[in-house]
C-alpha cells in the first residue's frame, strides 16, 4: 500500500471536498480566542448550541491569529449525513453498523518510526522556548472558558503490566506551559480506572493525546461498558469501520503508544495525588460549554498531565468541537444506538428495530426507538425494550417508543406520535432515583429533594407512543399512491 493512501484524517477530508456542500475553508483570519468558534456557531454547530445556529459544512480555518502554521478544523462529525457519506454507509443505520464493527474489531499495528507522520517534528519539554499555549492551538469556545481546551484528544493509557490498554476522549484545558488540566469523570472512563492504580502505586502513568484524527477512530474511541468492557481497546472498533488497521508508534519521551498518523501528539503523564484548579488562570467560575448546552462548572481539583514532549506533522491540523455541537451527538449519540441495538437484539431480537439519539438530548440523554409489534403478545415488550436502553447507559434520561411507519429521524413525526398515538396518564413511565449525569443542571437535590441526594440523579422518562396492537387498525396513516419516478417532476 502507498503511504498516501493510508487511512487518515487528510484521506478523509480529500474524500470530503469532493462532495458537494461537506466542506468549506477560509483563508480570513480568525482568533482562536472565542471567535473561531463563535464563527462556527453560525456555519455548522448545530446540536444544542445557543440559536442561531444550523446544520453545515466542515470548517477549515487556514489563517489563526498567534498560530501560523497551523490549520484548525471544526465540524467534521457535525452532521449524520456526512458521518454516514465519511464512513460509506447509509447514515440512517449507523448504530447497527458500529455494533457490528464492535463484534468484529480490526486489531492495530504497529509502524516504523520512518511510517509515522505524527514525529515529523519533534518539540521536548526540555527545549528552552517549549510552551505548549505557542505550541497547540487549542481554542476557547466562550468568552467564559477556564482557558484554551483540547476537545477532541483521544487519550492512549494503559494499566501498570501493560496487560490491557484503552482509548477515550476527555475534556483537557490547557493550564500551564507544560501542565494540562484533565477532566475524567469518576467511574466512567477506563483510563480513569488505570490512573487509579499508578496514583495508589504513588507513580505517574505514560500517556499520549491525539488529535487531528479520521472519524472512524473518534467516534469508535467513545463506546462504553458493557459495550466494550475494561481491557477492549476501542482502537479495534476504528479498524473495523474503515477495514484497515490504526497504525501505532512508540512514543519518544514516555513508554507509551501513539497514532502513528495522527495530525498531533501530545505525550506526557499523568500526576499521581496532584490536582489543579480547572479555572486557575481565569476565574470565572466556568469550564467550558458541555453537551447539555450549558457552561460547564469549572471543576476545583483536576488531574494534572505533566507535558513531556509535543509532536506534530508537518502543516499541522489542530481539530477541535463545539461541547454541545452536533459533533458531539454524532461522536457520544451514534455509539450509545450501537449499544442499545447490542443488548437489546440479545435480549428481544427482532423487535427494536432501530435506534436513534437525536442533538435535542446532546447523544446521550435521550433515544427513540422504533418498535416491531408481531402481535397481541408483544404488548408491552416496547417498555422492556426502554428498560433495557436504560440498562445498556446508565446517562441516558429519556426514551420515546414509537411504531415502524414513524421516521425516527425526524423529530415531527416523533412528537405527532405523542399528539395522536399516546395518553399522558397511562402512556407515561417514570423512573425516579436513578443515576445520570452530572452535567445536566436539572440533576441536583434542590431541583428535586426527594429523588436526588447528590448531584448526578434524575427521574427517567419513557413516554410510550406505540399503538396498542389490538387497536392497530384504527391508526392507519393515510395511505398516499406510490410514485417511483416522482424526481422527474423536479427537473
Amino acid at each position: 500500500m502507498a503511504k498516501k493512501d493510508v487511512y487518515d484524517l487528510r484521506k478523509v477530508l480529500d474524500e470530503l471536498k469532493k462532495e458537494p456542500g461537506q466542506y468549506h475553508e477560509t483563508n480570513v483570519e480568525v482568533d482562536p480566542d472565542a471567535e473561531l468558534s463563535g464563527v462556527y456557531r453560525y456555519i455548522g454547530a448545530g446540536g444544542t448550541v445557543q440559536r442561531p445556529t444550523q446544520e453545515g459544512p466542515a470548517m477549515m480555518f487556514n489563517n489563526v491569529k498567534g498560530f501560523p502554521d497551523t490549520r484548525v478544523l471544526m465540524g467534521l462529525m457535525a452532521s449524520r449525513k456526512r458521518v454516514g457519506k465519511m464512513f460509506h454507509h447509509d447514515y440512517h443505520t449507523l448504530g447497527q453498523f458500529l455494533n457490528d464493527s464492535v463484534e468484529n474489531p480490526v486489531d492495530p499495528v504497529m509502524v516504523d518510526e520512518a511510517d509515522a507522520p505524527t514525529h515529523e517534528v519533534v518539540h521536548k519539554s526540555t527545549d528552552a522556548d517549549f510552551d505548549i499555549r505557542k505550541l497547540v492551538a487549542a481554542p476557547t469556545n466562550t468568552p467564559r472558558d477556564a482557558g484554551p481546551y483540547i476537545t477532541v484528544g483521544v487519550v492512549y493509557g494503559s494499566n501498570p503490566d501493560k496487560t490491557m490498554s484503552d482509548v477515550t476522549i476527555h475534556r483537557m484545558v490547557l493550564e500551564d506551559k507544560d501542565k494540562l488540566g484533565i477532566y475524567i469523570m469518576p467511574g466512567g472512563r477506563h483510563i480513569g480506572k488505570f490512573a487509579e492504580e499508578y496514583e495508589k502505586m504513588n507513580k505517574p502513568m505514560p500517556i499520549t493525546i491525539n488529535i487531528g484524527l479520521d472519524p472512524a477512530i473518534t467516534i469508535g474511541a467513545t463506546f462504553e461498558p458493557p459495550t466494550t468492557p475494561l481491557g477492549y481497546n476501542e482502537l479495534g472498533v476504528a479498524g473495523a469501520i474503515r477495514q484497515e488497521p490504526v497504525q501505532l508508534v512508540k512514543g519518544l519521551t514516555v513508554d507509551e503508544k501513539a497514532i502513528a498518523r495522527s495530525e498531533y501528539t501530545l505525550e506526557g503523564y499523568i500526576m499521581p495525588n496532584e490536582r489543579i484548579q480547572e479555572d486557575i488562570n481565569t476565574h470565572t467560575g466556568k469550564a467550558m460549554p458541555e453537551f447539555p448546552g450549558y457552561d460547564g462548572d469549572a471543576n476545583p481539583a483536576l488531574q494534572v498531565i505533566k507535558v513531556t514532549a509535543v509532536t506534530h506533522r508537518k502543516d499541522p491540523i489542530m481539530q477541535s468541537v463545539i461541547g454541545p455541537s452536533e459533533e458531539h451527538v454524532s461522536m457520544a449519540g451514534i455509539p450509545t444506538e450501537a449499544s442499545i441495538l447490542s443488548l437489546t437484539n440479545r435480549a428481544i431480537p427482532g423487535k427494536v428495530l432501530n435506534v436513534y439519539n437525536p442533538p435535542a438530548g446532546g447523544g446521550k440523554l435521550m433515544t427513540i426507538m422504533q418498535i416491531h409489534k408481531d402481535n397481541a403478545a408483544d404488548e408491552g415488550i416496547q417498555r422492556q425494550a426502554a428498560l433495557l436502553a436504560f440498562s445498556s447507559f446508565k446517562e441516558l434520561k429519556t426514551v420515546f417508543l414509537v411504531d415502524e411507519d414513524v421516521d425516527i429521524f425526524d423529530m415531527n413525526d416523533v412528537v405527532w406520535t405523542i399528539n395522536t398515538r399516546f395518553q399522558a396518564d397511562q402512556d407515561i413511565m417514570v423512573l425516579p432515583g436513578m443515576r445520570n449525569h452530572p452535567l445536566d443542571p436539572s440533576e441536583r437535590p434542590e431541583y428535586d429533594p426527594k429523588s436526588i441526594r447528590t448531584r448526578g440523579m434524575s427521574s427517567k422518562l419513557v413516554i410510550d407512543g406505540t399503538v396498542p396492537f389490538d387497536m392497530k387498525d384504527q391508526f392507519e396513516r393515510a395511505q398516499f399512491k406510490e410514485v417511483k419516478d416522482w424526481e422527474k417532476y423536479l427537473k
